[in-house]
């Protein structure tokens, strides 16, 4: 999502209770429920996604929620809590890629994905609610999506299995509103569990649970939101997957997954500059992720803070998808005490994270406010996130 401010993030989220009395203003009666599905942080595991790598994800203690009710007809009512668009009208049957704006794009192209796997979607009222931050690379968007089809989910009986909700929130994602984004996102959202990152290999869809705990090893996650508002929709990001795609078919294989780091010597050799150095950060960072994942569950989260610096170099240096703001708030959170720190997400904006001790965090705030002063640069949204419990419905 992209937005040049971000009302969410400064103001606490609406109750349930709340959001429902909020709905029955609205639409004139009581919604049939309400569900919520959490952004995420990507611990590790940047653009290898839709190479079919490993991603370390995990879902967040920011959420967005909506509250819906079945209509009898064709008609959909789409109203946030946020911003003053108010209540905007689509009629399932208008549904196409490219039809909507906005943040209405997001649930009106779930349910278009849905209907294309043959669901009967029903006409709904939904009104959405979310402190996700927007445009920060938390996957606000998606958190949306997996809310909606948790919900659209259970309204129709559809009996959809996590996996098959991924694959049709990825549908709404890169058919309907038009970012070429993998699975990742709509994979910790929908099977993130309190306490742990999720491991996905993007490959088959497999995933497994890792502890990850910052509290107990005295260490606190935080996320420093550059104000830099990014859009996958935009060319950057379809630009990188096609030299992904372009050295996974110089070097003959079906994805970059299948390129270990032992192979980099020969991909120097077959491919241009450019391309060399999007293939080694694809390959460099899945090897990363692996790494981490056997330090977590072997000395826990104090080891991994300098796997965090080198994919954060990679990202800067060969995938070249950093910005000023997001170097500087990784340069500056370790100058501060940080054990590790990166950017996250897509790219081109949106939030840094630092592993921080407890006893610095305070210092690494300070730190960060006053460099992006002295720089010129907005302030900084700062805030701690810990492992959550994934989309469900709560009302």
């Amino acid at each position: 999502m992209n937005t040049a401010h971000d009302p969410l993030a400064t103001r606490a989220q609406a109750g349930t209770e709340d959001l429902a009395a909020r709905f029955a203003k609205e639409f004139g009666g009581n919604p049939d429920g309400i569900w919520q599905a959490p952004g995420r942080v990507n611990l590790i595991g940047e653009h290898t996604d839709y190479n079919e790598g490993f991603v370390l994800p995990f879902a967040i203690d920011r959420t967005a929620r909506v509250a819906v009710k079945v209509r009898p007809d064709a008609s959909v009512r789409l109203l946030s809590t946020f911003g003053d668009q108010g209540v905007v009208t689509a009629t399932l049957g208008s549904l196409r890629p490219g039809s909507a704006k906005g943040w209405t794009k997001y649930p009106l192209g779930v349910m278009w994905a849905l209907r294309e796997r043959g669901i009967d979607v029903p006409g709904m009222d939904l009104l959405l609610d979310s402190n996700v931050p927007l445009g920060a690379g938390l996957s606000s968007s998606h958190a949306i999506e997996c809310a909606v089809i948790s919900a659209l989910n259970d309204l129709t009986g559809a009996g959809l299995e996590a996996e098959e909700m991924v694959l049709a929130t990825q549908r709404a994602e890169n058919d309907f509103v038009g970012a070429p984004t993998g699975i990742m996102d709509q994979s910790a959202s929908l099977r993130g569990s309190e306490g742990h990152a999720v491991f996905l290999d993007c490959r088959d869809q497999n995933v497994r649970l890792v502890p990850f705990e910052t509290r107990p090893a005295d260490l606190v996650m935080l996320v420093i939101d550059t104000k830099v508002s990014h859009s996958h929709a935009d060319g950057g990001y379809a630009s990188r997957r096609a030299s992904c795609e372009l050295g996974a078919e110089v070097m003959g294989v079906k994805a970059l997954r299948d390129v270990q780091v032992g192979d980099l010597a020969e991909a120097a050799g077959l491919l241009d500059e450019v391309t060399f150095r999007r293939v080694r950060h694809v390959v460099t960072e899945n090897d990363r992720v692996l790494q981490t994942v056997e330090l977590l569950a072997g000395e826990g989260p104090a080891a991994i803070g300098p796997l965090l610096d080198a994919s954060h170099a990679s990202m800067r240096d060969d995938f070249e998808i950093s910005c000023p703001e997001l170097d500087l708030a990784v340069e500056t959170s370790r100058a501060s005490g940080a054990i590790g720190a990166r950017m996250t997400g897509g790219g081109f904006g949106g939030a840094a994270i630092a592993l921080t001790p407890v006893g610095l965090e305070q210092a690494v705030r300070d730190a960060v406010v006053k460099a992006f002063a002295d720089a010129g640069y907005k302030v900084p949204d700062i805030f701690t996130v810990s492992p959550a419990a994934g989309a469900r419905r709560i009302a």
